[in-house]
């Protein structure tokens, strides 16, 4: 049976757990910290208390505060990793709700995203005529060149022959490079407008029907309804 004490000033009560029953012993001073199921109580918080969880009862018994016991190393570790996962879905969250908006802003409906892809096709398939022109314009500058080296068989060419040659040959490199990138900026052009166009489906309500087919050939802008 527990005995009831009352609490002096700086003492721990170390009590007998009696079956079904934890409750601290009454007390007339106060607040009382209890730890261990109400086992070890006192007036201030018992040294054998520290590191766990305890409880905090005012002078009738009655639980004021659960404060739970410090986190292991390890549950410290996991909090802060979760606390990171919070934080970047909270800023995927944010930045995905600026994109939203700034999608809404541009566009006033799906024919306005046509209407860009359209452009955008467009754009590439003129930088691809420039470099078509200008390789087209750099081979015929190296025939001339060539035939000007015939006259140099087994012979060291001039010096401004030689870097004529090599001039041209780079452009010819450096615009068929290009021209390889652009033809290649389809496929970009048509995953951007496509997803633009499932997004803008999901933000209105309208969604598209289907999705436009990638472009090889200069496109036609269609005309605003």
């Amino acid at each position: 049976m527990v005995s009831i004490l009352k609490p002096l000033v700086g003492v721990v009560f170390l009590l007998g757990a009696v079956p079904g029953h934890a409750a601290a012993p009454p007390s007339t001073a106060g607040k009382m910290y209890c730890c261990e199921g109400g086992r070890i109580c006192g007036d201030s918080l018992p040294e054998l208390c520290r590191g766990r969880a305890y409880r905090i009862l005012d002078g009738g018994g009655n639980v004021i505060n659960d404060i739970p016991a410090p986190l292991t190393a390890q549950q410290k570790a996991e909090a802060a990793a979760e606390a990171l996962r919070k934080k970047e879905l909270e800023e995927h969250a944010r930045e995905q709700r600026r994109k939203d908006q700034a999608l809404l802003e541009t566009y006033t409906s799906l024919q306005d995203i046509d209407l860009a892809q359209a452009r955008a096709e467009m754009a590439v398939n003129a930088a691809i005529k420039e470099a078509e022109v200008r390789i087209a314009t750099a081979r015929k500058q190296r025939k001339k060149l060539e035939d000007e080296a015939e006259f140099y068989k087994n012979k060291a060419l001039p010096p401004e022959l030689a870097k004529g040659l090599r001039d041209v040959d780079h452009e010819i490199k450096t615009q068929q490079d290009l021209l390889d990138v652009k033809k290649g900026d389809f496929a970009s052009i048509k995953a951007k407008y496509d997803a633009d166009r499932k997004r803008y489906g999901e933000l209105t309500g309208r969604p598209a029907t289907t999705a436009a087919p990638a472009r090889t050939t200069p496109p036609v802008a269609p005309q605003p309804r």
